[in-house]
């Protein structure tokens, strides 16, 4: 993170994360100054990360492919 702070997950696991959905990789997204989230590379699924766990399911995707708009 160029600003200096803590990465929400680290690098270890984030090289072993992969969408759910297309099996692609994703990175670090941030979503606001103090949240972050996860983004697909491929689909641009966007999953949540709380308390520093990732929430890597269809049903907690933010934005992205075949997300509606509720």
């Amino acid at each position: 993170m160029p600003d200096g702070s803590k990465k929400p997950v680290s690098d270890r696991l984030l090289k072993i994360l992969a969408c759910p959905v297309c099996k692609a990789s994703v990175e670090i997204w941030p979503l606001s100054k103090s949240d972050s989230g996860l983004k697909c590379s491929k689909c641009n699924r966007i999953y949540p990360i709380r308390d520093g766990i990732p929430l890597m399911l269809e049903s907690e995707v933010l934005s992205g492919e075949n997300k509606t708009e509720k």
